[in-house]
C-alpha cells in the first residue's frame, strides 16, 4: 500500500448540514478532522433549503407544551413507509433525534425554534399537528465575514420575491394573507432595502435565515474547533485495506491526494438527481436533471464510490419529489411548495384533465405528476389568483408585462380558458369540460375528486378568509394563465444502505468498516415517504451525529 499524502482521524466528505454536524460532533471527540467540498462554496443543498429540521419529541417542542415522544414519532414513520420501514434504523433516528438537537444548541451556535407545522400526514397513527418541525434562527450574516461569499445562496424559491430573506414564520401568513401580513411585508422589505451598504455590494442578504441561517451556525461553530473546509477538494475513490475503507483519493487544485482516515470516512455529498446518467437510469418518469430543484453538485459521486467498495444501494428510484417549474438560464427548477395550495388554481396533464390533490404535500404532489402525468403538466390560474397570490415564478400584484423575459417566455395567457387550449397544446373541450367540473364544486368547497382540503396539511397554506374551504375557488376571472410543470424533486432519497450507526452495508447486509453514509448519499430512514417539513435535514443531522460517535468511540 502506498503512503498517503496526510493522515487525519477522519475524512467528511461534503459540507451541508449532515457533513458539518458530522464533523462538530467529531471534534468535540477530540479527532482531527477534515472536510472536503468539490465546490468553491460551502452549504451544499442545505444552505439553499428552508433549513428546517423535522426532530420529534424535542425539548423545544416540549418547552412549547407539545405532547409526543419517540415511540409516537417511530409508529408515524413506519406507517408511512409500510414495507420499506427499517426498524432499528428508525428508532435509531427518534431516540437520537432529540438528542442531537439538544446537543448542538448547548454546545454550538445552532438555534432552532420548534414551530406549529402540521405533519404532512398527521391524520395517520403518531401524526401531529405541529411542533415537530423547527425553523433555524436569523443571524446576522457580518459574523461570518469573508465566509459570507462562500456560503452557498438560498433558492430563490424560497424566498420572498425570489430575493429577499424570511423567516417561516413569517413565510406562511404572507402567502395566504392572514392578518397582519401588510406589517409584516413591510418589515420585511425594510430590513432588506434599510442595509444600505450591503445593498450597494450585492442583492444577497445580510440577514441570513432558512437553510443559510443553519449553515452559517454550522460554521461558525467549526470555526470555533479550528476544523477548515477545504474547498474545490472533489472525492476520487475510497482506499480499502484489510476489508476496511482507510482513506480516500482526493482531486484537489494541488493535484491528487491520497488522504488517510484512521477512525473512518464520513460521506455526505449528496444525492445523484443532477446527474444525467444516473438520474436516466433510476428516476424514470422524471429523466431530466434540469427538473431538479437542488443544487448542481450533487451527481452521486460518493454513492458510485462506495459502490466500488461493495456497498449495497436502496431504492435508487426514489426522490423527495416536487412539482417545479424551469425558468429558462436558470440554474434549477423552482419547487412548489406550498403555491399550488392556494384558492383558485388547478394543475392538469398533457390531456387537460385533473389527476391529483393538488393542495397535498410537494413530494406526494411530485410523486403523482412523476406517476400519472409522464411528468409534464400545467398549472392554470385566474386573474384573481395571478393578483393575491405567488406561483412559482409569477409574483402577486406586479402585471405579467413587469416580470424577467425569461418568466414571460413561459408563461401562456388568454382570454378564456378555451382560448388557453391550444396554447397549451391540449382540447379545447376537454379543458373547458376539466375547469368547468372544478368551477362547479369549487364552488361550493367541495373536490369530490381529489379531496382537496381534506386533510390537515392540505390547509396549512390555504386562505383562511376563504370559506367553507380555504384551498377551493373556482376559475372565473379572466385572463386566465398557464405555466409548464414538471415531476421534479429536491433531492434522491434512495441511496447507499446503511444500519442504525450510519455504516455503510454491503450486498449481504453487513458492515464496510470505516465507512459511513448519511444525508442523501444514504437511503432515506423514511423509506419513500416524506413525514413533514424538515424531514430531509433533520434526519441527515441526526446520523451525521450518530456517524460521528460512532466512529470516534463515543457509542
Amino acid at each position: 500500500m502506498d503512503a498517503f499524502d496526510e493522515e487525519m482521524d477522519l475524512l467528511v466528505v461534503g459540507s451541508g448540514a449532515a457533513a458539518l454536524t458530522a464533523a462538530i460532533v467529531a471534534a468535540d471527540n477530540h479527532a482531527k478532522v477534515a472536510v472536503i467540498e468539490k465546490s468553491d462554496q460551502f452549504g451544499g443543498t442545505s444552505a439553499t433549503s428552508g433549513g428546517v429540521i423535522w426532530i420529534p419529541a424535542s425539548h423545544l417542542a416540549k418547552a412549547a407544551g407539545a405532547d409526543d415522544s419517540p415511540d409516537e414519532a417511530a409508529r408515524y414513520i413506519d406507517a408511512l413507509a409500510g414495507v420499506d420501514a427499517e426498524p432499528d434504523r428508525i428508532r435509531a433516528f427518534v431516540d437520537n433525534a432529540p438528542r442531537m438537537l439538544a446537543y448542538m444548541e448547548e454546545r454550538t451556535e445552532v438555534r432552532y425554534a420548534s414551530i406549529p407545522y402540521t405533519d404532512y400526514h398527521a391524520e395517520l397513527p403518531g401524526g401531529k399537528m405541529g411542533w415537530r418541525s423547527h425553523d433555524p434562527q436569523p443571524i446576522d450574516g457580518r459574523r461570518l465575514g469573508d465566509d459570507l461569499a462562500r456560503l452557498r445562496p438560498t433558492h430563490p424559491a424560497g424566498m420572498l420575491f425570489g430575493r429577499i430573506s424570511w423567516t417561516a414564520a413569517e413565510a406562511a401568513p404572507m402567502i395566504t394573507r392572514m392578518p397582519g401580513w401588510q406589517k409584516m411585508l413591510i418589515r420585511a422589505l425594510w430590513r432588506h432595502y434599510s442595509d444600505i451598504g450591503q445593498r450597494l455590494r450585492s442583492r444577497r442578504s445580510r440577514f441570513l435565515t432558512s437553510g443559510n441561517a443553519l449553515l452559517a451556525r454550522l460554521k461558525l461553530s467549526l470555526d470555533a474547533r479550528h476544523v477548515q473546509i477545504r474547498y474545490c477538494h472533489a472525492l476520487d475513490s475510497l482506499i480499502k485495506e484489510d476489508e476496511r475503507v482507510v482513506g480516500a483519493v482526493v482531486r484537489t487544485p494541488a493535484g491528487v491526494r491520497r488522504i488517510g482516515a484512521r477512525q473512518g470516512v464520513i460521506l455526505a455529498a449528496g444525492g445523484f438527481e443532477r446527474d444525467a446518467a444516473m438520474r436516466g437510469r433510476h428516476l424514470t418518469g422524471s429523466p431530466d436533471p434540469a427538473w431538479s430543484g437542488s443544487q448542481g453538485g450533487n451527481t452521486g459521486d460518493a454513492i458510485r464510490a462506495a459502490q466500488q467498495m461493495g456497498a449495497a444501494t436502496r431504492r435508487m428510484d426514489s426522490a423527495w419529489w416536487a412539482p417545479t417549474i424551469k425558468v429558462p438560464k436558470e440554474d434549477r427548477a423552482r419547487p412548489l411548495f406550498f403555491e399550488r395550495s392556494l384558492p383558485g388554481s388547478i394543475i392538469v396533464d398533457a390531456r387537460g384533465l385533473r389527476f391529483l390533490n393538488e393542495a397535498a404535500s410537494y413530494h406526494k404532489a411530485g410523486e403523482a405528476m412523476r406517476n400519472a402525468s409522464g411528468g409534464q403538466a400545467w398549472v392554470i390560474l385566474d386573474a384573481r389568483f395571478k393578483w393575491r397570490y405567488p406561483m412559482g415564478p409569477l409574483m402577486p400584484m406586479i402585471p405579467a408585462w413587469m416580470h424577467p423575459a425569461a418568466v414571460r417566455r413561459i408563461l401562456r395567457k388568454a382570454r378564456s380558458i378555451r382560448e388557453l387550449a391550444p396554447q397549451i397544446g391540449v382540447d379545447p373541450d376537454v379543458l373547458e369540460d376539466s375547469v368547468t367540473r372544478f368551477n362547479a364544486h369549487a364552488s361550493r368547497g367541495e373536490d369530490p375528486d381529489f379531496g382537496r382540503g381534506q386533510q390537515p396539511y392540505d390547509r396549512y397554506y390555504g386562505d383562511p378568509k376563504v370559506t367553507p374551504n380555504p384551498n377551493l375557488l373556482p376559475l372565473e376571472k379572466a385572463p386566465f394563465y398557464a405555466l409548464p410543470v414538471n415531476a421534479g424533486d429536491i433531492g434522491t432519497n434512495g441511496g447507499l444502505a446503511t444500519d442504525a450507526w450510519a455504516r455503510v452495508l454491503d450486498d449481504a447486509g453487513r458492515p464496510i468498516e470505516g465507512l459511513y453514509a448519511i444525508g442523501n448519499s444514504a437511503a432515506s430512514v423514511t423509506g419513500r415517504s416524506y413525514p413533514g417539513a424538515g424531514s430531509t435535514i433533520g434526519p441527515a443531522m441526526t446520523f451525521g451525529y450518530i456517524a460521528a460517535r460512532h466512529a470516534t468511540g463515543a457509542n
